[in-house]
């Protein structure tokens, strides 16, 4: 076992910085709680009781890893003994898991895509291909930023944490990783926002126009809610190559923190509710007798 014990009181800010960090984390996990919590009783009735299906494995991934990275993220920051191969095995979980639930994201909001054009093949080709483009750079860039990567149990100053050792070219591609899955998120979103504005043209005058349009507004919102959170992480990620953000100062700890809150709304929260809000809309038709005018229009699983 490899330790780096230090006393230097150098290390003060740096530990101040983690302290303040650790209350994000904990507000992560307990947002991400309280939704499931929220949602639990839908979820139960619309995906659980439901026969098995690929919607219905991706919303359970999504949902339940949500609390699997804020545990990892509390095991690395928090007072726990761990070895190095537990740091390193927390780390690479960390990294892997978030590449995965995106890559999950993206074969939702595909689906939804696909959805919203009728079932065109030319588009769901399109999509795949494009997202496979973008998944696969991700997992390069993974790749080669954590190749050389390492976990190490710290003690500074009587305070136990796991940090991984990795070079600045290494911290700066990390941070990079992000620009792909934006690439496929405008796209996503441009897609969805076209096809909708063409079908209001369309539909402008029916009535059976006024259910379809109902039902693109259910998509959009939710697709829309859930783009703007993902921009805002995104610019936070591509905030953290400026260096002013790699000091212990206060402003970067609560910068940091914020980003790592908005990212967990935007992948556990809003993810999951991507398909949920689907489903309790699917409900609500065929109780009111509507399915016909609006889902066999809009096929969604």
């Amino acid at each position: 076992m490899t330790y780096y014990i230090s006393n230097d009181p150098s290390y003060w800010p740096y530990l101040e910085w983690i302290h303040r960090y650790n209350y994000f984390i904990v507000a992560t996990l307990t947002i991400v709680i309280y939704d499931w919590v929220l949602t639990f009783a839908q979820e139960f009735e619309l995906i659980l009781k439901q026969r098995c299906s690929i919607m219905n494995v991706l919303y359970v991934c999504v949902r339940y890893s949500g609390m699997l990275v804020s545990i990892i993220y509390i095991l690395l920051d928090f007072q726990i003994s761990i070895t190095d191969p537990g740091c390193n095995i927390l780390w690479f979980m960390l990294v892997w898991t978030s590449l995965i639930i995106n890559a999950m994201l993206g074969v939702i909001m595909t689906t939804r895509i696909y959805a919203m054009y009728q079932g065109s093949k030319r588009i769901l080709i399109f999509l795949i291909v494009v997202l496979l483009a973008c998944t696969i750079a991700s997992v390069v860039m993974t790749v080669i930023g954590n190749i050389g990567a390492s976990g190490v149990e710290n003690i500074l100053s009587g305070h136990r944490r796991c940090s991984e050792n990795m070079s600045a070219e290494d911290i700066r591609l990390n941070a990079e990783i992000t620009v792909p899955t934006t690439v496929w998120e405008i796209l996503v979103l441009c897609l969805a926002a076209w096809i909708v504005i063409k079908h209001f043209r369309e539909l402008n005058q029916s009535q059976a126009g006024a259910n379809i349009r109902e039902c693109f507004m259910v998509l959009m919102r939710g697709h829309m809610l859930y783009f703007v959170v993902f921009a805002a992480v995104s610019c936070f990620n591509l905030g953290t190559l400026f260096p002013s953000l790699l000091s212990s100062s206060v402003g970067a700890s609560f910068y940091y923190g914020i980003n790592e809150v908005a990212q967990a709304i935007q992948m556990f929260v809003l993810g999951p509710r991507l398909i949920l809000s689907i489903r309790e809309y699917h409900a609500q038709l065929a109780e009111s007798s509507d399915e016909a005018t609006c889902f066999t229009t809009i096929d969604y699983p």
